[in-house]
This record gives structure tokens, C-alpha cells and sequence, in this order.
């Protein structure tokens, strides 16, 4: 099927977020899925709590919410944060639950009728040149599969399918990608994006609210104690934003290689990371070096050490992970021995795409498995050791380790054995992420079990605060973000022992 024909079959089952109305958008970001992009047990929820401070905020400015004196700025812990590793070593990502009265706030503004009309003919213009393609718009499902799921099956047909295709008409590939890409990018950008740098520039709009630029500029510093560079990350939400800026470093980007009298080339960006294709390799160098002065000037830079150039597209165009996972084909029959398999991938390619799809068919494989095993403790030993590696993997290995808990010879081992599992992980830092997954667990049997991550407390019923909310007068939005607030009641009481593939899962690991 070529790439067009899989481009329209997927439309069927998503839309693009750019295509909604101004109230659909609203909709789609006010969604507690879209609000929290990354894993949590499915008794957090966050559509109830957003769909009241929507109500309670809609119409007004954000400043009449806020005590005199002062505002969200003036506080440095206002958003919760969670830490992810990116290497399975040191590179840690925080991952944030902004502030849910800015993060709404935010939501209210970029989708007010004549403020999405502008934003969406900026990124007709971002999208002129046709042999730049993007494909990592925010997708809002149309089928029973999530939102995140449909933006997942984008990537790979979006991407890597047109990548492969790319090989018919072009000989040489170049792959590169933005360093720490959130992190780095400077919220006065998002101004120069979506009305220019000439206009955003003028003394007269540096401080004009009629440029919705500076709006979204203002919320974006106003969740970062004031500071300019760097948005957060977690949220549907900050993946558009960032859109806005990538979409107009595209148009830069044109401009330079136009200026550069290269025409045959064909570029797929999926938000950080670039392909670029080409017939001859000293204009995909050119390519690159453009690239990388466009991004500096938005005070971004690529990561020398992820360029890579190759004339081999179709093995380029698929990750090396991927590549040997799709090699393996069958495993072991002996579940210890598929699992250590796992665990020697994970070293060979820690916290990687193919690493999740591995534990993702493990854990299909021990879903219907009936005990007792008489080798859970090695089993649960090896699982231990591969989250350890790999921090990525804390949901699935949640699940999986959940389920051998269920297998062991004598079920009156669970709690010695849990707490050598918590004090092996209390060896890592940042470890909030999975203290959530742990008491996933745990709840099922003994709820006495403490945790010190913010999240956690709240589930133990405590009433642990989240968000910085000092800065607001309003005592109905202060009852609105009550920590008690986020949590499922119906979820809270189902204490099902085994996690589901549903829950940690987004689709079956043996589909693609």
C-alpha cells in the first residue's frame, strides 16, 4: 500500500487537531488524556477537575483569579513533576502536570474563535512547502483506540512507512534530531512564530495582548517561575506548542535551502527528528548544516552525536532496535529464558521502542499463565533488574511483576519479597514514577504500605498537595484542585491484583 493510500486509510480513524473547530480543539485539549500524556493507573483521573475550573474560568483573564501583589510566576514549585530517563542512564526528562487553572487558562486562549482561525492559517504557511513534511500533528482519535495510540500508529505510518517508500526515489538518507527539544526552546519564539519576526519585534507588541503569541508566551513563563526558555512537557498541549515553533523553523528552513538552489530533497520531521532524503550526499551535508543554523537562531541545536548519514534508506528508515527485535521472531518456550533474553536486549538497546514491545509480548504471554511457578523469584529478579536499567519500562514491568507475584509457590513470600523489591529500587533517583506503579500493586494487599511521591499520598487518602495554588483568590477553584479531585472512586474500589495489558497497553505488541 503506498504511502498515500495508508495516509487516508488512517484518516478514517483519526483527525488531525488543526481540523477541529475552535470548540472541538477545546474539547479534545481539556481532555484529561490530553492533559496527562504519560502512564498512571487508571484511578487517576483528570477530565472531572478539568471540566470544573473550565467552567469556573471561561470568559475571564487569568489575572482576576490571582491574590493582589502576586501571581503563579512568583512561585517556583507551581506545576508537579515527574522525572523520566531518556538513556537509561542520566539523561532525565521531567516529565509535568502543569498547573491545571494555567494549563485550562492556556487551553481557553489558544482556542477562543479568531485565536485558533490565526493559528491555523500559521500552520497552512508552515505547511507550504510540500517537500518538508510533518508528521507529528496532535490526532484526535475517531475509533475506540486512544488518542495516544492513533498518535503512536501516525509515527509509524507517517514516518517510517514513507521513510521505506522514500527509497524509490532517493539514494541517500540523513537522520538527525533536536537536543533536549522542550527543554531548550525559548517561549519568546512562540511570538516570532505566529506573527513574525519583524512584527513580534515592534516595541508597540512586545507587551500587546492582541497578539496571541504573547499570550501563550505569558501562560508558558507564568508555569516556569518566569523563565523564558524551556516549556513542560507531558501534555498534548506542549506538543502542539512546540509544533508552532518546529512548523516555523520548517518555513525558515525553506528559505535557506531554496537560497541554496537545492531542489531535489524531500524532508520528514516528526516533531524533533529529521530525515532527510536525497540523490546526492553533499546536499543532504548542506541540508544538515542548514538545519542546524536555523535552530540555532531559535536558541535549539542538533545532537551531533544522533546525525547520522547512510546510503542503505531502507535500513536507516527502520530503528536498529526494531530491526533485531523483527529478526527474533519466535522465543523460548521457557518463560525464564524469554525473559532474560529481554533483559540482554534491554542492555543492548536500554529503554528503547522495541525493548516496551518485547515486555508488551511478554506480558500477553503470562496473562492466561496459572501457577505455581516454581522459578517466579529468579523471574521477578530478572523483571527488577531490567526496570532497574530501564526506567521507561516501570509501567509494564509493574504489570508483569504484579502477575509473577500471583505465581509464587508460597503467596505468604509476597511482602518480604516486595520490600526487597522497594529497597532495590530506592538505589534510583527520581523514582515517583514507579513508587505510583509499586502501590498499584501493593493496594491489592496490604494498603498500610507508605510512599513519599505527592500522588501517592493522595491515594493513601491523605490530602497532599500537588499544585502550588497559594497565588489564587478564588475559594471555588481552590475546592475545584482538592487532590481528592483527580482520583476515579469506582476505579479506586476495584483492587484487581493483576494489571491488565488494557491498562498499560496501548495496542497488542505483535500487530506491527
Amino acid at each position: 500500500m503506498s504511502a498515500k493510500k495508508v495516509a487516508k486509510k488512517q484518516a478514517e480513524k483519526s483527525i488531525s487537531l488543526l481540523k477541529l473547530c475552535h470548540h472541538d480543539a477545546r474539547a479534545f485539549l481539556l481532555k484529561g488524556e490530553s492533559y496527562c500524556s504519560f502512564d498512571l493507573p487508571p484511578y487517576f483521573s483528570f477530565d472531572t477537575m478539568l471540566g470544573k475550573i473550565s467552567k469556573l474560568i471561561v470568559g475571564k483573564e487569568l489575572k482576576t483569579f490571582c491574590k493582589e501583589n502576586t501571581g503563579p510566576r512568583d512561585f517556583d514549585d507551581l506545576n508537579h513533576t515527574l522525572f523520566h530517563n531518556k538513556d537509561g542512564k542520566f539523561a532525565w526528562r521531567p516529565l509535568q502536570l502543569s498547573h491545571p487553572v494555567l494549563y485550562v487558562s492556556l487551553v481557553h486562549v489558544i482556542t477562543e474563535q479568531a485565536a485558533w482561525k490565526a493559528i491555523s492559517e500559521r500552520f497552512k504557511k508552515f505547511g507550504k512547502n510540500k517537500r518538508i513534511v510533518c508528521a507529528s500533528l496532535p490526532v484526535r482519535s475517531e475509533t475506540a483506540q486512544s488518542d495516544r495510540a492513533e498518535q503512536i500508529l501516525h509515527w509509524w505510518e507517517d514516518l517510517e512507512q514513507r521513510s521505506i517508500e522514500m527509497s524509490l526515489e532517493y539514494e541517500h538518507l540523513a537522520h538527525t534530531d533536536i537536543t533536549d527539544c522542550y527543554s531548550s526552546i525559548y517561549t519568546h519564539s512562540i511570538v516570532w512564530a505566529l506573527h513574525g519576526l519583524v512584527e513580534a519585534k515592534k516595541k508597540v507588541n512586545r507587551k500587546n495582548p492582541a497578539l496571541i503569541g504573547n499570550v501563550i508566551d505569558w501562560h508558558l513563563q507564568d508555569m516556569s517561575y518566569g523563565q523564558t526558555n524551556g516549556i513542560p512537557q507531558g501534555s498534548v498541549l506542549m506538543d502542539f506548542i512546540a509544533e508552532i515553533v518546529l512548523g516555523y523553523a520548517d518555513t525558515l528552513i525553506t528559505t535557506e535551502i531554496k537560497a541554496a538552489k537545492i531542489i531535489d530533497y524531500k524532508i520528514l520531521r516528526y516533531r524533533d527528528d529529521y530525515r532527510i532524503f536525497v540523490n546526492n550526499p553533499a546536499q543532504g551535508s548542506e541540508i544538515v548544516k542548514i538545519i542546524s543554523q536555523v535552530l540555532i537562531g531559535l536558541g535549539l541545536k542538533l545532537s551531533s552525536a544522533k546525525t547520522k548519514f547512510t546510503n542503505s534508506v531502507i535500513k536507516e528508515s527502520i530503528k536498529s532496535d526494531k530491526m533485531d527485535w523483527i529478526k527474533v521472531g519466535v522465543f523460548d518456550r521457557n518463560l525464564q529464558k524469554h525473559l532474560l533474553w529481554i533483559h540482554d536486549f534491554g542492555i543492548t538497546y536500554p529503554n528503547s521502542g522495541s525493548l516496551m514491545r518485547a515486555l508488551s509480548a511478554f506480558h500477553r504471554r503470562i496473562e492466561n499463565v496459572t501457577g505455581p511457578l516454581k522459578n517466579a523469584v529468579p523471574m521477578i529478579a530478572i523483571l527488577v533488574d531490567i526496570a532497574f536499567l530501564n526506567p521507561k519500562t516501570y509501567p509494564l514491568a509493574a504489570a508483569i511483576l504484579s502477575k509473577l507475584l500471583t505465581l509464587l509457590e508460597d503467596p505468604r513470600q509476597k511482602p518480604k519479597l516486595f520490600t526487597k523489591i522497594r529497597k532495590r529500587f530506592n538505589r534510583v533517583p527520581n523514582t515517583g514514577h514507579l513508587q505510583i506503579w509499586l502501590q498499584r500493586i501493593s493496594r491489592t494487599f496490604d494498603e498500610s504500605l507508605t510512599y513519599e511521591e505527592p500522588l501517592c499520598k493522595v491515594v493513601s487518602g491523605d490530602n497532599a498537595p500537588i499544585w502550588n495554588s497559594t497565588w489564587i483568590n478564588s475559594s471555588q477553584l481552590t475546592a475545584a484542585l482538592q487532590p481528592k479531585k483527580i482520583l476515579d472512586q469506582k476505579a479506586m474500589k476495584e483492587k484487581k491484583p493483576v494489571i491488565s495489558p488494557s491498562e498499560v497497553e496501548l495496542f497488542d505488541p505483535y500487530s506491527r
